[in-house]
Formats: structure tokens, sequence, C-alpha cells
């Protein structure tokens, strides 16, 4: 795939320090855009700055707090001039285990990150500068927000709930805005460690592409939904889990023998 051109355009990546947000940052940056890339702490922000190859900015800012929302937006304005690219990849998960046994501050820390988080972050983004030039906004969601899985229910609803907010964002801030959504697998990364850090080999033998996710490949797909080439499409939820939705290949393969 040809990579695209991003000269002139300045991205915001919530959640931007490691991880998914990191590699989407790198890409971004490689394909010549401007990258801002947020973490709760300034420490960390400056630190993947500095592992991105071109024009990086670090800021410190929770994603649920309004008022650091609208400090990173003004400050990436500030230095840059625009806001082409929202990628709302902020997300956590301190709600792990069966729904009965959580309490209303997990339900609250959890909807706060996964859902409000990219509400507030695009309607800043719009009311500052999208409204008036268009832009792009991505939501990181996951499979999870498509399917079932024992002790994810709370993190899914959350991942469920932000497709369903994607789609009416599309809606509601066309023809200028377009909003879509990933929906990641299994992917290498500290937030989804208790999903394959223990069982990597098994879990990767029953995906029908037969690995887990790297962070450069869901990257990739942002670049993608964020380029020019994707300005047909908006409101739709991408996947890239390596066919894992589809569920455990290895019966199938096994029937090939």
């Amino acid at each position: 795939m040809t990579t695209p051109d991003f000269a002139g355009r300045t991205a915001i990546i919530t959640g931007g320090s490691r991880g998914i947000g990191l590699a989407i940052g790198q890409r971004l940056a490689e394909a010549g855009a401007n990258v801002v890339l947020t973490s709760r702490d300034q420490e960390s922000a400056d630190a993947a700055a500095a592992q991105v190859q071109g024009v990086a900015l670090g800021v410190a800012a929770h994603v649920a707090d309004d008022d650091a929302a609208q400090r990173c937006i003004d400050l990436t304005l500030e230095r840059f001039g625009s806001i082409d690219i929202l990628v709302n990849n902020a997300g956590t998960n301190p709600a792990f285990g069966p729904l009965i046994d959580q309490d209303h501050a997990r339900f609250a820390k959890i909807f706060d990150v996964n859902l409000w988080g990219p509400l507030l972050w695009t309607s800043c983004a719009v009311k500052a500068w999208m409204g008036d030039h268009g832009g792009v906004v991505v939501n990181t969601a996951s499979i999870g927000g498509l399917s079932y899985a024992p002790l994810m229910g709370m993190y899914n609803a959350t991942k469920a709930a932000l497709i369903h907010v994607t789609k009416q964002l599309a809606l509601e801030l066309s023809p200028g805005i377009r909003v879509n959504a990933i929906c990641p697998g299994v992917v290498r990364t500290k937030l989804a460690e208790v999903l394959w850090k223990e069982h990597e080999q098994g879990l990767a033998g029953a995906i029908p592409l037969g690995r887990i996710g790297e962070p450069v490949d869901v990257a990739d797909a942002v670049l993608f939904l964020a380029s020019d080439a994707a300005s047909w499409i908006t409101g739709q939820t991408l996947v890239m889990d390596g066919g894992q939705i589809l569920g455990d290949a290895t019966g199938f393969r096994a029937g090939l023998a």
C-alpha cells in the first residue's frame, strides 16, 4: 500500500504514550503529520514524543478531564494551527470480572474513560476547528463491542456503546467530518496482557491468521481511515483481529488434513 501523504495535517492521539496509540502516532508522523500524543503525566507524554520520527508534541491530559482536554486542543491550535485528525484511543479496564461483581466506582471510571472521553474530545475538536474546516475522527473500540467474553462484560459494554456513538456522530457531524471506529482483537499491549501473556501460543493457534495482533497492525488501519483513500467511508467499524471474531479455527484446519 502506498503510504498516504499527511503533510500539513495535525493529529491528536489520546492515550498515545505506548502500545496502539504510540504506533498510530509514529505511523502518522512518518506520513508527514504533526502529532500530539496525550498521556496522564507529562513525563510519559514526552517520552512517547521522543520515540516519534517527525514532528511530535507530548501533552499531559487525563482523557476524562474537561479542562485538560480543552487545554490540549488550544495548545495544538496554537502550535500547529489545525486539528485535522482526532484518534480517541485512550482506554482502561478497571472492571475485569463478572458484571455482578462490579461497583459504581469502577463502572464510573470505565465509562468516563472509554465513552465520555471520546465524546468530550470530539466535542472540543469540532467546536474549536473541525466544525468550520472538516476533519476525521477515529475511535478505538474493540471486537468485544461486537461479541461477548468471560470477565470482560463491562469493558465490552463501553465499546459497544462507543460503536453506537460513532455511528450517531457520523450522522450528526456529516458531511464535513468523517467518524469511524476500529475494532481490534487481541493485540500485544500492556492493557491486553491478561488476555495473551500466559497463553499466547494457544490463543494464536486458534486465530485464523495464526497470531495475535501487533500495535502497527492497528496503526495501519487508522492510517487508512484518516486518509483521503477513505474519503467516502463514515459511520463504519473496521475489524482487524486476524479472524478471531469468526471463532476457533483449529477444527477447520484439522478438517483439511
